[in-house]
C-alpha cells in the first residue's frame, strides 16, 4: 500500500470533489447498474416491466423517483421463493464468494451475497472509513463485534487495509476482552454504543480506569443510534477518556455505509457506492435537507445482489454542506431511530434516541433507561424508567421531577417517570432493547 501517514485523505480527488461531480459519478454508476440489474436479476426485470420503468429511460438521478421501491419483505418472499439466495441475485451462483446473514429477528434470515469485486470494493471502502475517522498503521485495533455471518465481522479487514495491527475480538466475554485490552495496549476499539458503555462500567467496577489504565483512544460504535447523540457520546468519552466516532451500516447491503471523520460533525456516505434518498414514509415524497424521513438507498455498483430504491425503516436526517474535514459527500446529521421503533403518544411521534438525549445529559443518572409503553382507560400512557447514580444524596422527588419536565420541553410528551436506583434495568450486551410495550395484552 502507498504510504498515507501526511496525506487526510484515502482518495483525495474522490473525497474532496464538488457535488456537482458527485451527481455525475453517481447518475454514471447508476445508468450501469439499473442496466446490470435488469439484465442478470429475473426480479427486477419483471418489475420493472410491470411498472412501465426501463433502464433506458434513466436521464437524471430524480428519474430513479420512477422505479418502485424495495422492502425487506420482498428480499425474504424473494428468497424463500426462489431458494437459496433468491431472484433478486443478477450474477452466477459461482461468482458468489461470501455471504452475510440477517439475525432473523423479524423473520427468515436474509442472505446478503458478494461477488469478489463487492467485496473488495467494501472493504476498500472500510478502510477509506477507518483513515477518515484518524486510524493509522501505528494503532492497534481490536473488532469487538459478531463473526458470526454478521456484515460486521469482515470490517476489520479494513483497519487490516489501513495497516493498523488488527485483533479480531468478536464476541468475547466483558472480562476476557478487556484483558485483551490491556495486554496488547489496544488503541482502537469498535462495538456498539451501549457495549462500550457497559465494558466501561465493567473495567471500573474490575478496579481497572479506562481513561488511565487502558490506551484506547479511538471508539467507533455501530447498531444503534447512540453514537450520533451528543449527549451519549459526551458520556463514552467521559467514562472511556476516548474519541467516539459513530459509524452506520446494514446487513442487506454492506458493513459500515457511512461515518464519522475526526471533525465529528454527521456520518459521511459511501456516495460512490449507495445512492441516498431520505422520503417521506407515508407519501414516498423527498424531505427538505436537514429534515427527518426514512432512508432509502440504491445501490450503485454491488453486483451480485442489487437493491433499488430499498426502504430501510431508519429515520435520519442530512446534509451536502461541506464538511470542515474538506470531504464533500453527504452527511447523515441523525440516525434518529426505525420507525418500527416510533412511538405515537398523544398524537406526538417519539423516538428512543429523543429521550436518550436527555436522560444522558443529566449528571444525577446513570444514563441508562426504559421506555414503559400502557393503555390506561383506552389511553397510552409512556412511563420512563432511569435509574439514579451510587451515592445520590438529593430529594428524588425533585429529582424525578425535573427529569419529567426536562422530558416534556425536550420531547413534547408528558410521561411518568420512574425513578430507579442504579443497576436496576438490565445493561446491554450488545445492542440495547429500550422499549417494553405492554398495549398489545389490553383485550388479553
Amino acid at each position: 500500500m502507498t504510504s498515507r501517514d501526511d496525506n487526510a485523505y484515502w482518495q483525495s480527488t474522490l473525497e474532496t470533489q464538488s457535488r456537482a461531480e458527485w451527481r455525475r459519478l453517481q447518475l454514471d454508476l447508476l445508468k450501469t447498474h439499473l442496466h446490470h440489474a435488469y439484465t442478470g436479476s429475473p426480479y427486477y426485470r419483471a418489475v420493472f416491466d410491470a411498472h412501465g420503468v426501463s433502464p433506458d429511460a434513466l436521464r437524471s438521478l430524480d428519474d430513479l423517483r420512477r422505479f418502485p421501491f424495495l422492502t425487506k419483505a420482498d428480499i425474504r418472499s424473494r428468497q424463500e421463493a426462489v431458494p437459496p439466495f433468491g431472484d433478486l441475485v443478477a450474477v452466477p451462483e459461482q461468482d458468489i464468494v461470501y455471504i452475510s446473514a440477517s439475525s432473523g429477528s423479524t423473520g427468515v434470515p436474509t442472505a446478503s451475497p458478494f461477488t469478489a469485486g463487492d467485496f473488495d470494493d467494501w472493504i476498500d471502502y472500510e478502510a477509506r472509513q477507518f483513515w477518515s475517522s484518524g486510524l493509522r498503521p501505528t494503532d492497534r485495533y481490536a473488532h469487538a463485534l459478531n463473526f458470526s455471518l454478521f456484515v460486521g465481522g469482515p470490517c476489520v479487514l479494513g483497519a487490516q487495509k489501513v495497516g493498523a495491527l488488527s485483533i479480531h475480538a468478536g464476541t468475547l466475554p466483558s472480562e476476557r476482552l478487556l484483558a485483551v485490552l490491556q495486554q496488547f495496549q489496544v488503541t482502537a476499539l469498535w462495538t456498539t454504543p451501549s457495549y462500550a458503555w457497559h465494558l466501561g462500567e465493567t473495567a471500573q467496577r474490575a478496579g481497572i480506569d479506562p481513561k488511565t489504565d487502558l490506551a484506547v483512544r479511538r471508539l467507533f460504535v455501530a447498531g444503534e443510534p447512540g453514537g450520533s447523540i451528543p449527549e451519549t457520546r459526551a458520556r463514552i468519552e467521559a467514562l472511556w477518556g476516548a474519541e467516539v466516532y459513530d459509524y452506520y451500516g446494514l446487513s442487506d447491503i454492506f458493513g459500515s455505509c457511512a461515518g464519522m471523520c475526526t471533525e465529528k460533525d454527521g456520518l459521511h456516505w459511501a456516495e460512490d457506492h449507495i445512492l441516498v434518498e431520505v422520503l417521506d414514509p407515508e407519501t414516498g415524497e423527498p424531505v427538505p435537507e436537514g429534515e427527518r424521513g426514512e432512508l432509502v438507498l440504491t445501490t450503485l455498483r454491488k453486483r451480485a445482489r442489487p437493491l433499488i430504491r430499498f426502504r430501510t425503516g431508519d429515520v435520519v436526517s442530512v446534509t451536502t454542506a461541506p464538511c470542515r474535514c474538506g470531504r464533500t459527500s453527504l452527511r447523515l446529521t441523525g440516525v434518529h431511530g426505525r420507525l418500527d421503533d416510533m412511538l405515537i403518544i398523544k398524537g406526538v411521534n417519539l423516538f428512543p434516541g429523543d429521550v436518550e438525549a436527555v436522560v444522558r445529559q443529566e449528571p444525577a443518572l446513570t444514563g441508562e433507561y426504559r421506555l414503559v409503553v400502557d393503555r390506561v382507560d383506552h389511553l397510552d400512557r409512556l412511563t420512563v424508567e432511569v435509574e439514579h447514580i451510587h451515592g445520590f444524596n438529593g430529594d428524588l422527588t425533585d429529582l424525578r421531577g425535573h427529569v419529567r419536565r426536562q422530558l416534556k420541553a425536550a420531547t413534547g410528551v408528558g410521561a411518568d417517570v420512574s425513578l430507579l436506583p442504579p443497576d436496576t434495568l438490565p445493561r446491554a450486551v450488545h445492542k440495547a432493547k429500550r422499549i417494553e410495550d405492554r398495549r398489545s395484552h389490553v383485550w388479553s
